[in-house]
């Protein structure tokens, strides 16, 4: 009797066997980035010439980095960003982590993001940047954090083709929104690069 619910057990354990075979490296690393199994991803980064840190859901577009941003897993962004994760990858919805992060709420992700020479520009297909969406959001940290780390508040997006700056001057319930913005140094314009003229 035994030996039939060995063959049995057996016989139930092909499917997953045969399916774990099929499953991508890229699969793989990503699901464990979001089962937060960090033996596994130190496993996988580990490997020598491991190129997978970027790689993307084929369904979402979603990196690890766009995972660990919207958990607001700071350790873990952190940790990413310092094995060379592209801060500006974008999904299929053209979101990059910066956005991510400020639905999220974590200035401290913000911030991460901006020392590894995040675009706090990029926005997503809608053309959303991320300082567009703390102003939409409301939120007063989110948005000085962005202006400080170089956020345009002009930059348009291309659905209503308004900026940061519009929406909060739309935004009669949280003024102080508009007020940081008008507060912020304008962008200063890039020097021109001194070399010999062709």
């Amino acid at each position: 009797m035994s030996a039939i619910r060995l063959a049995l057990a057996a016989a139930l354990m092909l499917p997953a066997a045969a399916h774990a075979q099929q499953m991508s490296p890229g699969y793989v690393f990503l699901k464990a980035i979001r089962d937060e199994d960090g033996n596994k991803v130190n496993d996988i980064l580990g490997q020598p010439g491991q190129t997978i840190i970027n790689t993307k859901d084929r369904t979402t577009g979603e990196g690890a980095l766009h995972i660990v941003a919207k958990s607001g897993n700071l350790t873990y962004l952190r940790f990413l960003l310092a094995k060379g994760a592209n801060p500006n990858l974008q999904d299929n919805r053209g979101n990059t982590p910066a956005l991510l992060a400020v639905e999220s709420g974590s200035v401290e992700a913000i911030n991460a993001l901006a020392a590894r020479k995040a675009n706090l520009n990029l926005g997503n297909s809608s053309g959303e940047t991320p300082l567009i969406r703390a102003v939409q959001l409301r939120n007063l940290d989110m948005v000085r954090t962005l202006i400080a780390a170089g956020a345009n508040p002009d930059q348009a997006d291309v659905i209503a083709g308004m900026s940061a700056r519009d929406y909060a001057k739309r935004d009669t319930r949280t003024p102080a929104l508009l007020k940081v913005i008008e507060e912020a140094p304008a962008a200063k314009p890039k020097a021109a690069v001194a070399g010999p003229r062709m």
